[in-house]
């Protein structure tokens, strides 16, 4: 969760709002509140996010900086009317070069359960 909640005007993209602002600038880092689960205690990993200008939001940049997800198998998953997932899955192998980053899976209001769980099914790590 953003330390920083985002209300709907800096979600607003019509503007020159928060999100766009975070988006354009490579170095942008917006804190979030520190994961209540000790991450070390899991062998996998799910991500999930909406896709922004294409890409993750930085947020997500700043979590994936802060936590070392080596050695973890690692699952993104977005939400996108449009866009793809294949752009932050590169930008998660990028920077979690010691972990097994999955192929994403793209959802949007038509996924449906099946396509959730055979994505699940070809990328689960066996146990």
């Amino acid at each position: 969760m953003p330390r920083v909640p985002y209300t709907s005007e800096d979600l607003n993209y019509n503007s020159d709002c928060r999100a766009n602002s975070e988006q354009q600038d490579d170095s942008a880092r917006p804190e979030f509140e520190p994961v209540s689960a000790n991450i070390s205690n899991y062998d996998t990993v799910f991500i999930g996010y909406p896709i922004w200008w294409g890409t993750m939001p930085k947020i997500i940049n700043t979590f994936l900086e802060t936590y070392d997800l080596s050695g973890k198998t690692i699952m993104p998953f977005c939400t996108s009317g449009g866009s793809g997932i294949d752009a932050s899955v590169s930008s998660i192998r990028s920077i979690c070069p010691n972990a097994d980053v999955k192929d994403g899976m793209r959802g949007s209001a038509s996924t449906s359960d099946t396509q959730i769980t055979e994505w699940l099914s070809v990328n689960m790590p066996a146990e």
